[in-house]
């Protein structure tokens, strides 16, 4: 005889989650129907029996039977019988099982919470509760599950229905998952997606931040707490809602931070105070600023004030989380700004008072708060005198040299390794010099009150061309150095194909390289540095790399040019002189320059990765500061004014240019012509009186 029952089966727990468990009992049967202890259940899934084994344990007991599915997969959903016999007499009852995931149900509870009320309410909060609790990995690792938990807090706040203490206990449950370390990569992906819908038109359409609706969503849900005091503590979140008769004062403290709030009374008096103070918001909110930096960072717990009475005047300290960072900002969190994303904003709230340990902030309004602080803080009058005075006489030296390469050009041109040494002295003090002009301009871009951001990109791509050209003109002299030593002196390439090989590499090398960082940078917003002066940005896309990684291989280069070229003139001189005096001179000049140049730079931009690496070192901020802004000065004395021969004939204009008589200037001519014989003489050189006896014209520069 089989007997149909009319209760099904049940399930515990009752809504089944996909790799969660679940206990299927059956039974006990009828006690009219006088089944011994002889009985047997046996199990079907969609008509297929299920044995027993390490996934679906069988057990009976106490008149029943149990089916524990300690994994369950999708394979689980179906419909399910029990078959309960004894002898001749069988029971039958079934249930179906649907497995659901924490995104299906969140899904479903979404669409759910557009018609709560106030009857369904607590139900609904505690299904929302125990579904992101026990499935905080699946709703924090999916920025789409995060997504819709924020929809389904901001219904519930767009409800107007009072919050108690039980109901606003499950919110925060809810809250305090959404905002633990593992959210924070979602959080991350979330947040980028909206700043790039920053929009700088006042006429564009309200942008949507996920982050800003979140914590929008608690402080309108604040609002609606019922009127009655009490605390409420969860791992994440702190809350406590006070009836002010007096001051206020409360302290809210984590494993590794803490938080203290003082508000004096309010006017009128019996007004309501409502704080939350957040162990991990800083993993939801993003550190951009009113300046659209993001450059800073959140070194203290998130606070959020409501009263309804009047209150402009609130105190907190902040216990730093990190201690290294310096110059802290009082803000709170401006859900206006950006066309509604929102960021940091720092009106109505003053730096009281700032240690290593604690920060205290004073503001005339309520709404959320923290702190944000550099992770550099280098703040120097001395750096800036360094800066400021060293450029003006880098550029002052440099117009310097270049007015003397004017004065002297038409000397140059019978002797083409002199020619191209001075094309290269040309090009390298003009692109340091435009290179300089620039950075005056990105300076003044980047202080301004509000940072023009295409500007500010304009100023960095010029920064880095001239930069660049300046490093790839001084590789253009060193190859020629290599070129004109190793080879024989008067014969090879013509002036013409050196000088072509020379700009195209002096220029046209830089210029694919600052256009690729560009191509590569631009469209992620990374390739300008968020704070501080227009430069290639360091921390999100590494673009400086794209000037230190040329610049230092250029110098290395050219170290190992210098020592190939030394080697072979002392051979050369050993042997004797093989080649014209004139050309040698050049060419000792040119080692010169590179001997002194090349390890300056690299020293400099040496100095440069340190300031990248150990941002907050004054000593080698000050270094760095020094010997970038004199690079000028030290391309005039290396470059130009250490050249004798350069020298001799500025003298020789510098006299010409005080006498009146063709016969004075020809007798200091004569003179300084026996000066310069007498000093080659002693420097080794070979030269006929005839060389040097005639008209100045004839020096070879």
């Amino acid at each position: 005889m089989v007997y149909t029952s009319q209760t099904s089966l049940k399930f515990d727990p009752l809504q089944v989650f996909f790799g969660r468990n679940v206990t299927i009992t059956c039974g006990p049967p009828p006690a009219n129907l006088n089944l011994s202890s002889g009985w047997t259940a046996e199990w079907t899934l969609n008509g297929t029996g299920i044995p027993g084994d390490k996934l679906h344990v069988l057990a009976q007991q106490n008149g029943m039977a149990t089916l524990t599915v300690s994994e369950v997969f999708f394979t689980d959903s179906g419909f399910y019988v029990c078959t309960l016999k004894n002898n001749n007499i069988a029971i039958i009852q079934n249930g179906v099982i649907q497995v659901t995931t924490a995104q299906q149900q969140l899904q479903q509870l979404l669409v759910q919470s557009q018609n709560l009320n106030i009857t369904s309410l607590p139900t609904f909060l505690k299904l929302l509760s125990y579904t992101t609790t026990t499935f905080n990995q699946s709703v924090v690792t999916s920025p789409a599950n995060i997504n819709a938990t924020v929809e389904i807090l901001k219904n519930i706040a767009n409800l107007n229905i009072p919050i108690n203490e039980t109901l606003m206990t499950d919110v925060l449950l809810v809250a305090g998952v959404l905002t633990t370390d593992a959210a924070k990569e979602s959080w991350n992906s979330l947040n980028n997606e909206s700043a790039q819908n920053i929009s700088v038109t006042s006429n564009s359409p309200p942008a949507k931040s996920v982050s800003s609706d979140l914590l929008h969503s608690l402080e309108n849900i604040t609002k609606i707490l019922t009127n009655d005091s009490f605390n409420i503590e969860t791992p994440s979140i702190m809350l406590n809602k006070t009836i002010l008769t007096d001051n206020f004062t409360a302290d809210f403290a984590f494993s590794n931070s803490s938080v203290g709030v003082v508000i004096p009374v309010a006017n009128g008096g019996h007004s309501s105070i409502a704080v939350l103070s957040f162990a991990s918001m800083d993993n939801v909110l993003p550190p951009r600023d009113i300046t659209n930096s993001s450059v800073n960072v959140i070194n203290g717990r998130v606070v959020l004030v409501y009263s309804n009475g009047s209150v402009n005047n609130v105190s907190f300290t902040f216990a730093v989380k990190n201690d290294t960072l310096g110059n802290p900002k009082c803000v709170f969190w401006n859900f206006s700004l950006f066309n509604n994303i929102g960021g940091w904003d720092n009106k109505g709230c003053v730096l009281v008072r700032s240690t290593n340990k604690a920060v205290t902030c004073n503001c005339n309004h309520l709404t959320s708060f923290s702190i944000l602080m550099s992770p550099y803080s280098i703040n120097s009058l001395a750096l800036d005198y360094i800066t400021y005075i060293g450029v003006s006489i880098s550029m002052a030296s440099l117009v310097i040299c270049l007015i003397i390469e004017a004065v002297i050009w038409k000397k140059i041109r019978r002797n083409n390794t002199s020619y191209l040494r001075h094309v290269s002295i040309v090009n390298i003090a003009l692109s340091l010099l435009i290179a300089d002009i620039w950075f005056i301009i990105g300076a003044a871009i980047s202080d301004a009150d509000e940072i023009n951001q295409p500007a500010c990109n304009a100023a960095t791509f010029f920064i880095h061309f001239f930069y660049l050209a300046l490093f790839f003109w001084m590789l253009a002299s060193g190859l020629l150095l290599l070129y004109r030593t190793v080879n024989v002196f008067d014969g090879g390439l013509s002036k013409t194909s050196l000088l072509v090989f020379g700009f195209t590499l002096g220029y046209g090398a830089p210029l694919v390289i600052v256009i690729i960082t560009i191509a590569v940078t631009a469209p992620k917003k990374e390739y300008i540095q968020e704070t501080g002066a227009c430069w290639l940005n360091w921390y999100q896309s590494k673009a400086l790399l794209a000037f230190v990684i040329p610049a230092l291989v250029i110098v290395v280069i050219n170290l190992m040019i210098l020592l190939v070229v030394i080697f072979k003139m002392l051979r050369r001189r050993s042997m004797g002189d093989a080649v014209q005096a004139a050309e040698r001179h050049v060419l000792v000049v040119i080692a010169r320059t590179l001997a002194f140049l090349t390890p300056f730079f690299g020293l400099t931009w040496g100095l440069g990765v340190g300031t990248m690496t150990n941002p907050d070192n004054e000593g080698i901020l000050i270094a760095f500061s020094f010997f970038n802004s004199l690079q000028g000065f030290f391309i005039l004395v290396f470059g130009t004014l250490l050249d004798k021969k350069v020298r001799s004939e500025i003298t020789i204009r510098s006299q010409s240019s005080r006498t009146g008589t063709r016969s004075t200037s020809a007798g200091i001519s004569s003179t300084l012509g026996f000066f310069r014989n007498w000093r080659r003489g002693r420097d080794g050189y070979n030269v006929s009186s005839a060389a040097s006896g005639g008209a100045h014209s004839g020096v070879s520069i």
